[in-house]
């Protein structure tokens, strides 16, 4: 099988888009998340959607194969929470390990399926790793500005633990994504070159940051190339932004890097803002219409959806990228 990083030299390629939407459409209730594995568990886990790739796997597996049927290249493991400190809420910590390793299981032999049937168009597994419910950068106190509630090296002890699960679970590619706070993504690259040491072997890196609002900043501060420079260190197969903002309001941030990043970019925004009920209204149609400005212009090389998003939106962005070039690497 050809490795990704030749892959995307020759074509855009597309991302999954959002687990949660999908998850939702299932209405699941307390006992999903408890079957099998935690019927005697103290705490209430509904909304835990980690816990779904150990307890209702079957659910996990048909929305992946759905984003794959759509047109997916690269499926990202149900692991945004998969640390001990995001399930440290659930009273969970301990099965952080078993998390990531079913999640990236049961991805992988979903996309292996679908590469076997087509091995032309090969399929990648992402391990997706999230920021925690916890940010290094700024205080949760407002009378304590110094005080943080995670140090650099609490966040380096859990995600190791969360690259090793991923890795031993199968998966393809490390995605740092949803970065408000560097430092915090910073640790988990940390933790990752570390890991990749000790196992004498490394994937390809993905990093994908988060542009809060319409200041142009992540929730710590930084401008979209001030992200940038702080990850620059790191050998990544490619730099992104997702999450916050829909399509049309994360082009220029795009552009900042396409005009500097000397890796691939990558985009998965969000189908639109959230109405005041928090749904998202943007169409496939729609969403795939704010998206060919990314392609007309050459900004990206990788394409995917977030919060909101659906098979039938990833369809609507494969069909359309299909019929572009990739962004040309520049040297910067």
């Amino acid at each position: 099988m050809r490795k990704i990083e030749d892959i995307i030299k020759d074509r855009i390629l597309v991302l999954d888009g959002a687990m949660g939407t999908m998850i939702q459409r299932y209405h699941l209730e307390e006992a999903d998340f408890r079957k099998g594995w935690f019927e005697n568990h103290k705490s209430p886990l509904k909304g835990n959607n980690d816990l779904l790739s150990l307890t209702r796997p079957e659910i996990i597996k048909e929305i992946h194969s759905k984003y794959l049927e759509a047109g997916a290249d690269i499926i990202e493991t149900n692991t945004f929470s998969g640390t001990r400190i995001a399930q440290a809420d659930y009273h969970l910590e301990n099965y952080a390990y078993d998390i990531n390793y079913h999640s990236a299981k049961i991805a992988k032999e979903v996309a292996d399926e679908f590469t076997k049937a087509n091995p032309n168009k090969p399929r990648f597994v992402a391990g997706s790793i999230g920021p925690t419910n916890r940010t290094a950068s700024i205080s949760p106190d407002v009378n304590d500005p110094g005080y943080r509630a995670v140090t650099f090296d609490d966040l380096v002890t859990v995600y190791k633990e969360q690259v090793h699960a991923l890795m031993d679970g199968g998966a393809d590619i490390m995605l740092v994504e949803t970065v408000f706070d560097t430092l915090n993504a910073k640790a988990a690259l940390f933790a990752i070159d570390e890991v990749y040491e000790e196992r004498h072997t490394s994937l390809p890196i993905m990093v994908s940051g988060t542009i809060t609002d319409q200041s142009g900043r992540t929730l710590t501060g930084q401008t979209t190339e001030a992200f940038l420079i702080s990850i620059a260190h790191m050998p990544l197969l490619s730099v992104g932004l997702n999450c916050a903002l829909g399509a049309e309001m994360m082009r220029p941030y795009l552009q900042v890097l396409n005009k500097k990043a000397s890796f691939c970019v990558s985009a998965h925004p969000n189908a639109g803002l959230p109405n005041e009920f928090g749904q998202y209204d943007e169409t496939p149609e729609m969403m795939a219409k704010q998206i060919k400005s990314f392609l007309d212009e050459g900004l990206v090389n990788i394409i995917g959806g977030c919060c909101g998003t659906t098979p039938d939106h990833i369809k609507a962005i494969a069909d359309l990228s299909a019929h572009y070039k990739p962004r040309l690497m520049t040297t910067n």
